[in-house]
């Protein structure tokens, strides 16, 4: 599989719940890059006017997607953009990266907070230095954020739970593993075991263990889970990190069982293809890039709204969209190719 080095690098998004808002095209380039502004409309960058995306785990195959989405909403307004974060997946790390795109001002930034309420302060500090954030896929909700974007949750959640019981029928175990403190991760966990409790109570949860998105943590985990349940029906998984460690101990193990997990790696979708993983829920990963930098660009240009509300006496930015649902893809072996990333990747510049 190519390595990408995100630096050089579908569905329907709603907005407001209410307009759908279709992607719009625009090729890859290096590094920092910009394209002519488009003639005519406010909808554009002055030169130089950057926007930087913040991760962590930087190297993950998630964020490529991402990433595209967003340089390529930049390109059509002649905006800069550049991918930041850190290796690690290390809240302390994450947030001195953070510190030190500031130090760069820029004009926004899109967020991924490993955690929510570490990110309140250095989040607010940014805006209160005139550097807008929004947030995707994770958020820090009390934080002072101007949107979030991400898949809803509680309906990958809700799909998931579904799918299980249309499987094994509405008797039977399930285990999940889980991330906590990162919101996406646990509102996916939480939101299906209330689901299962209130409409189908003799589904059975037997097993619930932290894996924080390590794969040999999850290995370990599932096998476990497994020697103390050697009948388990499924498994839900938040992401795709901890799914490859657990599809590898239910395949070493011999054991029947259904696994449905969120987001996708190549290595989880060949095990899709082979028929090891039922399916993926994956969020449209383009479309939350590409929605995260039109909604920062309108937190840095609220000159553009005229709200018809009270923030020019309640000081608050008028550009204010509490959230965007992405959407989510259903991934299975009938539509894989579709989610192969090296040809997502063909054609754009990897360098």
């Amino acid at each position: 599989m190519k390595t990408y080095r995100l630096g050089a690098a579908l569905a329907t998004a709603t907005l407001a719940g209410a307009v759908a808002l279709p992607a719009m095209s625009g090729s890859a380039a290096n590094g920092p890059q910009s394209s002519p502004p488009a003639s005519g409309t406010g909808f554009q960058c002055e030169e130089g006017e950057t926007y930087v995306m913040n991760v962590m785990v930087s190297a993950h195959p998630y964020w490529v997607p991402v990433y595209q989405g967003f340089k390529q909403a930049a390109e059509a307004m002649g905006c800069e953009t550049a991918f930041s974060g850190t290796p690690d997946y290390d809240i302390t790390k994450q947030i001195a990266s953070f510190e030190q795109d500031l130090v760069t001002q820029p004009a926004g930034i899109l967020l991924h907070p490993m955690q929510s309420d570490p990110f309140i302060e250095p989040i607010n500090a940014a805006i209160d230095g005139g550097v807008e954030v929004v947030t995707f896929a994770a958020d820090s909700p009390e934080s002072n954020r101007t949107s979030y974007v991400t898949s809803d949750n509680v309906a990958e959640a809700v799909y998931a739970a579904e799918e299980i019981v249309a499987q094994v029928g509405e008797e039977g175990t399930y285990a999940v593993l889980e991330n906590p403190g990162q919101s996406n991760h646990d509102l996916r966990v939480t939101a299906l075991i209330s689901y299962m409790e209130e409409n189908y109570p003799g589904m059975e949860l037997v097993g619930r263990q932290a894996t924080n998105q390590d794969t040999t943590v999850a290995y370990e985990a599932t096998g476990s889970i497994l020697q103390a349940n050697p009948d388990l029906d499924a498994m839900w998984i938040p992401e795709a990190g901890s799914a490859e460690g657990a599809v590898a101990a239910v395949l070493e193990a011999g054991a029947d069982v259904l696994i449905i997990h969120a987001d996708v790696t190549p290595t989880t979708l060949e095990h899709i293809k082979a028929g090891n993983i039922h399916m993926s829920l994956n969020p449209n990963q383009g479309i939350q890039g590409f929605m995260g930098f039109l909604t920062l660009f309108m937190a840095v240009h609220s000159d553009l709204i005229d709200p018809f509300n009270d923030w020019q006496t309640s000081g608050f930015n008028p550009a204010q969209v509490p959230f965007i649902d992405n959407g989510f893809s259903v991934i299975t072996a009938e539509n894989a190719d579709s989610f192969d990333l090296d040809a997502y990747m063909d054609g754009r510049d990897t360098d």
